[in-house]
C-alpha cells in the first residue's frame, strides 16, 4: 500500500516537473528528493 502511494506521489512530482509547476514555485528540490528515495527502493525490489 505504501509503495503504491509513494509511486503515485513520484509520478505526480514528475508531471509537475515537466509542466514547469515546480520551477515556477522553486520546488525543484522535490524532484531531487524523489530521485534519491526511488533509487534505493528500486535496488530493494
Amino acid at each position: 500500500m505504501l509503495f503504491t502511494l509513494y509511486y503515485i506521489f513520484a509520478v505526480a512530482v514528475l508531471i509537475m516537473h515537466f509542466t514547469g509547476f515546480l520551477a515556477r514555485r522553486r520546488l525543484d528540490w522535490l524532484l531531487y528528493l524523489v530521485a534519491l528515495t526511488v533509487f534505493p527502493a528500486m535496488l530493494y525490489l
